[in-house]
């Protein structure tokens, strides 16, 4: 038998920012809260779903940061950060860190930890990870995090699929 050729495949050269972004969105991810202080205490967080399992020995975990970020070259720079995996009903507290804002942790409930990441009370599951290196990638840098710490309460998780918010409760079982 032959192998049929796939001739119905698009260029990514040829494709705008906003197919392919329309075509990775296709991946369904997790919501998570990147978070650390920054040298004068302040606390610093933001939203990311570019978040990964990288390997188990030794723990290592990576997530994304666009170039354009004002908060590129405090992560750079920090020596440890925070993941903070949200819950499904979180919606709110991940648009809250998406967006630009001048206290983006007024009214949030959290804690510090004595390395200097932030910890958001209510997430689903929270790695602490020592900022082990970073990869130079096109328009943004990967973080690689050593996982030191971490804690799993369980439950939901708030999901992200095709430019909207999911649930696992939306979705239909066969």
């Amino acid at each position: 038998m032959e192998t049929p050729i796939a001739t119905d495949l698009l260029s990514a050269a040829d494709a705008d920012s906003r197919s392919l972004r329309n075509l990775l969105g296709q991946f369904a991810t997790g919501v998570t809260i990147i978070t650390t202080l920054a040298a004068d205490g302040t606390p610093i967080g933001l939203t990311a779903n570019s978040f990964s399992s990288v390997s188990l020995e030794p723990a290592l975990v990576l997530w994304s940061l666009d170039k354009r970020s004002p908060n590129l070259e405090l992560f750079r720079h920090i020596k440890h950060f925070a993941i903070n995996i949200l819950a499904a009903d979180q919606q709110q507290l991940s648009n809250r860190f998406a967006r630009p804002a001048d206290d983006k942790f007024e009214g949030v409930d959290f804690r510090v930890c004595s390395n200097g990441t932030v910890l958001i009370d209510g997430a689903l599951a929270t790695l602490v990870c020592r900022n082990e290196r970073q990869i130079d990638a096109g328009d943004h840098l990967i973080f690689i995090g050593e996982i030191c710490q971490y804690s799993n309460a369980g439950g939901e998780p708030l999901l992200f699929h095709a430019g909207q918010y999911q649930s696992l409760s939306q979705a239909e079982c066969a």
